[in-house]
């Protein structure tokens, strides 16, 4: 049940990190990051690893956005 919660959590993240690509909406990743990451917490409480591994890919990819952006662009 965690794996699922941890996948659906990163699903969300997702789907709102489509537009925090746009310029100046860099900061969404921040939040996403936070979904992201409560997934991420999810997934580790669970026996399989899909979920938290899916997440882990959100939480590099809005990471490297905010990277490449300064942190906030």
């Amino acid at each position: 049940m965690a794996n699922i919660i941890a996948f659906l959590l990163g699903l969300i993240a997702l789907v709102l990190a489509i537009p925090a690509f746009f310029p100046l909406l860099g900061w969404l990743n921040w939040v996403i990051i936070v979904i992201a990451g409560v997934g991420v917490a999810f997934g580790f409480a669970s026996e399989k690893n899909s979920g938290r591994n899916f997440c882990l890919v959100v939480v590099a990819i809005c990471a490297i956005r905010l990277w490449l952006g300064g942190g906030i662009i």
